[in-house]
């Protein structure tokens, strides 16, 4: 990459990981030089990067003992490579939003929203705010957009928003947001550039499956309705979230065995889901690998497939019907024995899958005859949060 092509830096911070890019500008946009910080709060921490240069993946040990450190650590290291100094802007992916409904250009408005609103997401917040202002005090001329995970739900009517407890608390906030918004967003710009009609007057099933799993109900372009609500722990069963749980679980835990309100949010966001039930392992592939062995396996399998068999049909219900159903995440994208079991007996909603096709990963894995199309699409967030800044960017010309 030359050092004078245009480049757009893309974050992607988690609660111990951040990823990050870097996009040569131009249409379509080219990533370069990407890499990861893993494990950040944790022993053995470590930066994993692939060069453009060399077309070479490296690793070293990294300095991330806690998120500003990470934060600092990264601004510092990035700096020091080819093509940094030709970033037009950073984009940060933000998880929660709120009301915002798009990307927003970086201000200190928008920087004091931000801390206000990290009660709401203790887990994601807080991080990205390091980020942001650590990219502020090292390139403070240096544009930064906020890409909000929650933006691309806020077109749900209010009866998807709202939850059944007193009315107050909607008033402050409290209700059901949604996220994995750029993935979501990604994937109805794939729909569009495919062809398929779908993307702007039809009823689509979004399906992203990964550690973290949701669906989202389309319609005509719109998200209508996601399975994640509050927070990203509810919906359907995860890597290690629980996904919806009975409310009374909580006080009968907290009565039986003394279960206080952090180690209730430790069980259900870290030690449940696919992990808890299988009592292996947080990862489909291993559970896959092992279900024929081990009956926690097969359970934990079975569990996550049907509680995404029942959101498909529950979605179904709200949009009227079914045009389209994608798959994307890493299982989405890379089981088909999953893909095959969730759509196993949806043929009422006109779903018919090709064993052949959905063997191989093909882009339709549906039949010919099927009446709802199927398709698997590999999403790209950090392509998404580089197209928002760019457009950004572009407007302010």
């Amino acid at each position: 990459m030359k050092p004078a092509d245009p480049c757009i830096l893309t974050i992607n911070g988690g609660s111990s990981s951040i990823k990050f890019a870097l996009y040569q500008g131009g249409e379509p946009l080219q990533r370069r030089l990407h890499g990861t910080v893993d494990r950040i709060g944790l022993a053995g921490t470590d930066l994993t990067f692939y060069d453009p240069a060399t077309n070479q993946r490296h690793s070293r040990g990294f300095d991330a003992s806690d998120h500003k450190s990470a934060a600092n650590s990264l601004v510092n290291w990035l700096q020091a490579q080819p093509g940094f100094e030709s970033a037009r802007a950073v984009g940060h992916r933000v998880v929660h939003g709120m009301q915002h409904t798009a990307p927003e250009l970086v201000t200190p408005a928008l920087m004091e929203e931000l801390n206000r609103m990290s009660p709401y997401d203790p887990e994601h917040l807080p991080a990205a705010i390091e980020l942001i202002e650590a990219f502020g005090r090292h390139h403070p001329k240096l544009p930064q957009v906020a890409c909000f995970d929650t933006a691309f739900h806020r077109t749900m009517p209010l009866v998807a928003k709202l939850l059944p407890i007193p009315r107050r608390y909607f008033a402050k906030g409290v209700q059901r947001y949604g996220f994995h918004g750029l993935s979501y967003a990604y994937l109805m710009e794939e729909l569009a550039r495919l062809g398929d009609p779908s993307a702007t007057s039809g009823r689509i099933v979004l399906a992203h499956l990964g550690n973290g799993a949701s669906m989202a109900a389309v319609r005509d372009g719109k998200s209508i309705d996601t399975s994640m609500s509050f927070t990203p722990t509810a919906g359907l069963v995860m890597s290690t979230r629980s996904g919806d749980l009975d409310p009374g679980l909580a006080p009968y835990l907290a009565r039986t065995e003394q279960v206080a309100a952090k180690q209730y949010y430790e069980m259900v966001n870290h030690n449940s889901g696919l992990l808890g039930v299988s009592e292996i392992s947080s990862d489909m592939r291993d559970l896959l690998a092992a279900e024929t062995r081990d009956v926690r396996a097969a359970e934990a399998v079975d569990l996550f497939c049907y509680q995404a068999k029942k959101c498909i049909g529950a979605f179904a219900a709200a949009l009227g019907g079914l045009d389209t159903l994608v798959f994307a995440g890493g299982i989405g994208e890379n089981a088909p024995p999953v893909r095959a079991r969730i759509c196993d007996g949806l043929g009422f909603l006109g779903i018919e899958l090709s064993e052949s096709r959905n063997a191989e990963t093909a882009a339709v894995i549906s039949t010919g005859d099927s009446r709802a199309t199927v398709r698997v699409i590999r999403t790209d967030e950090d392509l998404m949060i580089a197209r928002s800044v760019a457009r950004i960017l572009d407007a302010k010309v």
